[in-house]
Order: C-alpha cells, then structure tokens, then sequence
C-alpha cells in the first residue's frame, strides 16, 4: 500500500468516534451521558427526568443526521491516507474535527443553558469538587509537580498507550525511536492544567447568568465555540508551536509502522465508518 500518513486519523476517531461509533457504547449513550452529568452535578429527580427528555431528540438528530456524515468524513479520511497524507490534509483533518464539534454545540446550547439554569448553589458545589479531583488527577498523571524527566517520562507513557491502542503493539527499537522523537515536542502540560483552571472558573462566572436566559445563552455558546479565546501569550504562542510538532511526530512516526501496524490502523478506521452506517440506519416500518 505505501507509506500512510494514517497516525493523525487518530484524533478525530478519539474524539468523535471513540464515544459514538462503537455500536454497544452509542446504543447506551443516553445512560452514559446522562450517568456523567450527574456524576458532576448531583441531579436530583426531577432533573434526570429532565436531561433524559431532551437527551432523546439530541440523539436522535445525532444518529440519523451526524453519524452518516462522520462516516462519510472518515471515509474521506482513509483515501488520503492510503494516497499518502500530507500535511494540508492533516489539517484539513483537524479544522474538520473542530467544525463537527462545533455543529454540535451549536444545535445543543439552547438546551444546556436550559438545564443549567435549573442548577442550584450546592449542585454548583459538587462540580467544582468534581472539578478538583480531575485536576488532581491532571497533575498526578502528567507530574507536574516532578521534575522534567518526571514530565516526559509521563507523556511518554501516555503517547506510547495511544499508540499502541491503534497499531496492535510496538517493538522495542520502534519505542526508543519514539523517545527521540517526541522530545522535539515542547512540553506543555503545566500551561493546559492552569488554562483548564481558568475556563473552569470562566464558566463558574457564567454560572451566575443562569437565571438570565438572553444574556446567559449566547455567552454559554461563546464559551463553549471560542474555547481558545483569552489563554495566556506565553500558552498561545507554545500551542502553536506544539501543533506544529506534534504534525512532524506523526509523520516520522508513520515512517516507523511496519504494513501490517497499518493495516490495523486501517481496519480499525473502517470498522468506525461501518459502524456510523450501521447505526444511522433507520428501522424499517413493519410490513415495509
């Protein structure tokens, strides 16, 4: 088949399909979805009977008008690789993903803001312990408060994780190849934990509108799509320099897969878009 630039796929499958296109886990997406908000927010009755009606058309609009398309974009996606990627079709890819998300949020703003004004102050409370404890587990997974060779050996782990989720599994020599090459990547973990702190804080802010319906909208929606607006120079400038990296990582990297850690890649690719097909598919009316 050729070189595939096929490792950056990976960002849009985890971020998309990594929650949808697996046919158990959509299937029982409304439990899931609504088992996290209350995990965070502490819903009393009322409130899960509430996310759990307006859950049910999200889904629905999700399933039937999202899923054929992610399929189409990740199909899309596998002829690039396959011709061999390059580096306008990674970000393609990427600006792809961001429009999907954002198509989402979009149709589903009105909704959140709805549910969120009916948050009362100790269910505020719970999120931010909620809050508190995966921040401590940001810190603890990424060491931030280690040294530097702590913090790299920590993103190593987790870049090597992610891999090998995708490709089966890595040889030795492959792995400290690795290594080298991810050290060319700016560490930037310590800027992401004080900048999920500020939004955190921005939202609590925006809590305070809840009651206000035409000032609270529009500014939940804003915050949601402008999720990169208001981060620091110093992290501005390193994420560019991060994205920039990170791209000549996984391209080296492709260099470094065998043919049959691409076929992997691959099939596990197509089984998402055959999997977005499968669940979009509309029952058929009895006696059709």
């Amino acid at each position: 088949m050729g070189r595939c630039r096929l490792t950056l796929l990976l960002l849009l499958v985890a971020l998309i399909a990594g929650c949808s296109a697996l046919r158990l886990g959509y299937r029982q997406a409304d439990t899931l979805l609504a088992w996290r908000a209350n995990e965070y927010f502490d819903l009393n009755p009322l409130q899960k009977h509430e996310l759990d009606v307006r859950l049910e058309p999200l889904l629905i609009w999700h399933r039937y008008e999202q899923l054929p398309e992610y399929a189409a974009f990740l199909a899309t996606a596998i002829k690039k690789a396959q011709a061999g990627l390059k580096h306008d079709d990674i970000v393609w890819f990427v600006d792809g993903f961001k429009a999907r998300y954002r198509v989402i949020v979009s149709h589903g703003a009105v909704d959140a803001a709805e549910m969120l004004a009916a948050l009362a102050p100790e269910q505020i409370v719970a999120l931010q312990k909620r809050w508190d404890k995966d921040n401590r587990k940001f810190v603890s997974e990424n060491e931030l408060d280690g040294s530097l060779e702590k913090r790299k050996r920590a993103r190593l782990k987790k870049t090597l994780s992610q891999i090998v989720d995708w490709t089966g599994s890595l040889t030795y020599e492959q792995e400290q190849k690795i290594e080298v090459l991810l050290d060319a990547v700016p560490l930037i973990e310590h800027l992401r934990h004080a900048d999920r702190i500020r939004r955190q804080q921005e939202f609590l802010q925006l809590l305070n509108l809840r009651t206000n319906q035409r000032e609270f909208r529009p500014k939940l929606q804003a915050w949601l799509l402008d999720w990169e607006r208001g981060r620091t120079p110093e992290f501005e400038q390193l994420s560019g320099e991060v994205y920039a990296k990170r791209i000549a990582f996984y391209l080296a990297l492709d260099k470094l897969l065998t043919h049959g850690q691409r076929q992997i890649v691959l099939h596990r690719l197509q089984d998402y878009v055959d999997d977005c097909k499968a669940l979009s598919e509309k029952p058929r009316r009895a006696g059709a």
